[in-house]
């Protein structure tokens, strides 16, 4: 059926351009708009509208953010060289460098470029020239890597020129409003990718306007039942929060003409995803997060932001711990604000947020706030060079990631996570994600003495390496004279480095070692690991297909200088063979599950356990019962206890959770004995979730022999399970054993 739906009209967005705007300005953006308005023509969205209607969409949102006019081109012409017969070179020769720079920082990669070794040239019609080998061979010829290589040539492309950032943020974001007519198996993987990417990288950018509103799109598809049921109880009481805010805000405002404080006063929007995010921080119910009552005061300077805030603390108590002071302390994207809570008149939480118009400003737009400033003010102009120097600082080592999605994983964990603030002996502060080890310290200070650390101590005392560091920590690195790094640091499941920065300086390292060598610990490790979960008579050569090497050389190479992690050895061999096989299960037998999966619908983490008299499974329609002192009991609905019940206000309704196949696999823990050792063991198994099915200790002259049995869901998570328990204190080894 055709569609009947017709393309937004071009002087709409003429009409939102800035009023800075020239003549020249207004009439390239035409030119732009007509050339995509032609490539697009037979086009139509899965709405059933033009497409242009979504080129210009992006152009709308990339004008409120006031940007200039050849980004706001650039995003009329941005889907055009991915989808349209229009090439690089026409973009180029119709509006130049900069603006064909910008659409092909931002168009998808339709194919995967191939990898070149060592003895791999261009095929005929190439010119002869050699490609770079932009990707592993483990991750080629698989949609996700496309996926994955596209967002790394756009980071590094939003290090030349971070205005690309900006139109795939807007086209993110418009993507995000119509999400609901694409199908439905996409639209959840799409949802979290912007909630792990693109709201993070608008928030590292400082555009809270986007950040907030990829949020709650994004939280919506990935989370719709919690989405709805906050969404809900904020509607149902809408009208009584902002009656009350109306009241607040009229008595700040008294409040401030007493002290002679002038100020604009305006009710915080609330955003979904927000109030879930401290729901879950704070594990606090929807009625207990303080900044469900928000206001904003906007005032003239920094004194005054400082004079309102001591007002207000004298004349309500502050809330304690919720006081930051971002005006002397800025975020790393440069916002700044202060931040109360106090206990108001009613005896509840308000929050305020206190700032001046230029910091609203930056808060609103971020980076973006660099262009909307007039001339005499330098202040933005010096937060934006900053801020763009930072980001390439931290992306300096993406020339050394080949791995497409190793890289964008880097860009997540490195550069758009949160930060921790670390003290060097002599007070300098380090800058470093949050989660950070003291290796990752270390390489950051300087390659070498990454290289030699052996130790460290945080505030004066000795940590272990895989120490998570916390702002405010002053770190002191212990080095060998002559010390190389170790290949234990790159395993993932030790987490003694948290940091692509660090994983790339250790890889360098082991690339400069001879192939002979890296072959001969490559094949080492590999073959100890293998041993190690079980599994006897591994075909090399099919391994290296798999991983598509060439042969298994290649691959015992890149593995021992680093490219290439036992882990991802081990996740991929898990994929290419049946489990069944793998953990030597008879398929007519029934499959190891959890069946302590309940879910309490509004309630987290509440007892569970179930009833005795009529033992329900997985699969059967179940209610809760509130016991006193014993949580939730469940039982089936058909239940007699259940149903002759007279106390009906205190059932809960609830549902079975995800249950996962699971595999019991015998393993052997050699130690020396010690106190706590079979407690150690119990308390890591159950904080990775595993059931133990049986358990054996015997312990001869000090050496304590230790028998389980285990459930787990994979190779993966039982090559994780044997590495922590190896790191345990007094164990010599952990490996599977043969059953029986």
């Amino acid at each position: 059926m055709k569609s009947t739906a017709t393309a937004i009209p071009l002087e709409k967005l003429l009409e939102q351009l800035p009023e800075t705007f020239s003549v020249a300005d207004r009439e390239l953006i035409q030119r732009a708009y007509r050339v995509a308005e032609e490539a697009h023509r037979e086009q139509k969205r899965h709405s059933g509208e033009p497409y242009i209607n979504h080129c210009i969409a992006v152009a709308s949102i990339l004008s409120d953010l006031k940007v200039p006019p050849e980004v706001i081109a650039a995003g009329l012409l941005h889907d055009t060289v991915e989808d349209t017969p229009i090439t690089l070179a026409d973009i180029r020769r119709d509006f130049g460098d900069t603006i064909t720079a910008l659409v092909d920082g931002v168009t998808k990669l339709t194919h995967l470029p191939r990898v070149s070794r060592g003895d791999q040239h261009a095929e005929n019609g190439d010119n002869g020239v050699e490609e770079e080998p932009l990707i592993a061979p483990a991750l080629l010829g698989r949609k996700e890597d496309i996926v994955a290589e596209t967002l790394r040539k756009t980071f590094l492309a939003m290090g030349e020129d971070v205005r690309v950032m900006f139109i795939k943020l807007a086209d993110r974001l418009h993507n995000m409003r119509t999400l609901s007519y694409m199908p439905e198996h996409k639209r959840k993987r799409i949802a979290q990718e912007t909630l792990d990417i693109f709201a993070p990288v608008a928030n590292r950018l400082g555009i809270w306007q986007i950040k907030w509103e990829l949020e709650d799109l994004g939280f919506r598809y990935v989370n719709p039942e919690k989405y709805k049921e906050i969404a809900e109880l904020l509607t149902e009481k809408r009208p009584d929060r902002e009656a009350q805010l109306e009241t607040i805000k009229e008595n700040l405002v008294k409040l401030l003409e007493q002290n002679n404080i002038k100020a604009e006063i305006s009710g915080r929007p609330k955003h979904i995803y927000s109030i879930y995010k401290k729901m879950q921080k704070k594990d606090k119910a929807f009625d207990m997060v303080r900044d469900v009552r928000a206001v904003r005061l906007i005032v003239p300077d920094v004194p005054s932001c400082y004079a309102a805030l001591g007002v207000i603390h004298t004349t309500w108590r502050p809330l304690p711990g919720e006081f930051d002071d971002y005006i002397a302390a800025p975020k790393d994207n440069y916002y700044q604000s202060l931040h109360t809570a106090v206990s108001y008149d009613d005896k509840r939480p308000l929050e305020v947020q206190i700032r001046t118009h230029e910091m609203h400003l930056n808060a609103e737009y971020g980076i973006a706030a660099h262009w909307q400033y007039k001339e005499g003010t330098k202040h933005a102009d010096k937060n934006y060079e900053n801020l763009i120097n930072s980001l390439r600082s931290k992306m300096e080592w993406g020339s050394d990631v080949h791995d497409a999605a190793e890289f964008v994983e880097s860009m997540r964990s490195d550069v758009f996570q949160d930060r921790v603030y670390i003290f060097t002996p002599r007070g300098d502060i380090i800058d470093l994600p949050a989660g950070s080890t003291p290796i990752d310290f270390a390489y950051h200070v300087h390659t070498d003495i990454g290289h030699c650390c052996r130790g460290a101590r945080v505030n004066g005392k000795l940590v272990p390496l895989y120490q998570e560091l916390k702002t405010g920590d002053q770190v002191e690195v212990l080095t060998a004279k002559r010390g190389t790094p170790s290949r234990d640091w790159l395993n993932v499941n030790l987490g003694l480095v948290r940091t692509q920065r660090a994983r790339s300086k250790i890889k360098v390292w082991f690339k400069k070692q001879e192939d002979e060598q890296n072959l001969a610990q490559g094949r080492d490790s590999l073959e100890k690991e293998l041993q190690r979960l079980g599994l006897k008579d591994i075909n090399f050569e099919k391994m290296a297909r798999d991983l598509n090497y060439k042969t298994p050389e290649e691959m015992f190479i890149e593995l021992g200088n680093g490219d290439l992690s036992v882990n991802k050895i081990i996740k991929q061999f898990s994929q290419h063979e049946e489990a069944d096989e793998i953990f030597e299960v008879n398929p007519s037998a029934s499959p190891a599950t959890s069946t302590n999966a309940i879910e309490v619908v509004g309630l987290k983490g509440m007892l569970s356990s179930m009833a005795r008299c009529c033992n329900p499974m997985p699969g059967d329609q179940v209610v809760g019962f509130i016991t006193r002192g014993r949580g939730a009991t469940i039982h089936r609905q058909d239940c007699p206890n259940i149903l002759q019940t007279k106390d009906r206000e205190r059932l809960l309704q609830v549902g079975w959770g995800h249950v996962e196949r699971t595999y019991p696999v015998p393993i052997q823990i050699k130690a020396y004995d010690r106190q706590g050792l079979v407690s150690d063991i119990s308390i890591l198994l159950s904080d990775e979730s595993i059931n133990i099915a049986d358990v054996k200790v015997n312990v001869n002259r000090s050496m304590a022999d230790l028998r389980l049995i285990i459930e787990v869901k994979d190779l993966t998570q039982l090559s994780r399970i044997l590495t922590r328990i190896e790191s345990l204190p007094n164990v010599m080894e952990a490996h599977r054993t043969n059953p029986g």
